[in-house]
């Protein structure tokens, strides 16, 4: 579609301002369902192969609906955790892994960050491409700020954040901008709070500060 009126000024790594090699072909009946749903996109392809995809505000059960009719309009191989026990489920389970859910195991050793640096990991050695879209903030509630796992892998794995844009004011998912983030948290998350000023959420109150939630140790 790439309709999406542009927004803003950004800062962006040099080495992503060229052509995105990374292209895809999307589903023409999922591009006439958002056109009769007064949506639209930007979206220019990927950097890499591999990555992580912050997509903001998440706020209503119609984000995840909009969101896979845009994944599919887009033709994007994207990814999402989600709870294991719903891949036990006999028909949702083929269903969410087809959508491209990836089972969130909370008993593994290596923890979800760790577990998903080694899937990133062997899709780079197979060549696939693999990119996880997060809805950070955790919740469709208010919430103080940003869970950080998604961070965390991207440092790990040494991929990639793309900025997802999910505006319902003018009906328009914007996915043109990608940073490698610096392990300065900081610094990294002004700078998506920057490419998401102004985002307005299917439940504007609901749409929580963009900015990280660090976990403190417990003290006995």
């Amino acid at each position: 579609m790439g309709s999406c009126a542009p927004f803003g000024s950004f800062i962006v790594s040099r080495n992503l301002l060229m052509a995105l090699p990374v292209q895809f072909k999307g589903s023409r009946i999922a591009q006439t369902v958002l056109r009769w749903l007064g949506w639209s996109y930007r979206f220019d392809g990927l950097p890499t192969r591999q990555g992580v995809v912050v997509v903001y505000p998440h706020t209503s059960n119609w984000d995840f609906v909009i969101g896979i009719l845009l994944k599919w309009a887009m033709g994007i191989e994207a990814h999402f955790w989600a709870k294991d026990t719903l891949f036990r489920v006999p028909l949702l389970g083929p269903w969410m892994r087809w959508l491209g859910g990836i089972p969130v195991y909370r008993q593994s050793s290596n923890g979800l960050v760790g577990d998903t640096i080694e899937r990133i990991a062997s899709s780079r050695e197979r060549d696939e491409v693999l990119w996880l879209a997060v809805a950070p903030e955790g919740t469709r509630s208010l919430t103080p700020g940003w869970r950080t796992g998604f961070y965390q892998v991207a440092l790990g794995a040494k991929v990639p954040v793309g900025v997802a844009r999910f505006d319902w004011k003018s009906k328009c998912l914007d996915l043109t901008h990608f940073f490698e983030p610096t392990g300065d948290m900081e610094r990294d998350f002004a700078h998506m709070a920057h490419l998401l000023d102004g985002v307005q959420a299917a439940r504007p109150a609901q749409a929580g500060p963009v900015r990280a939630l660090i976990k403190t140790p417990r003290t006995e």
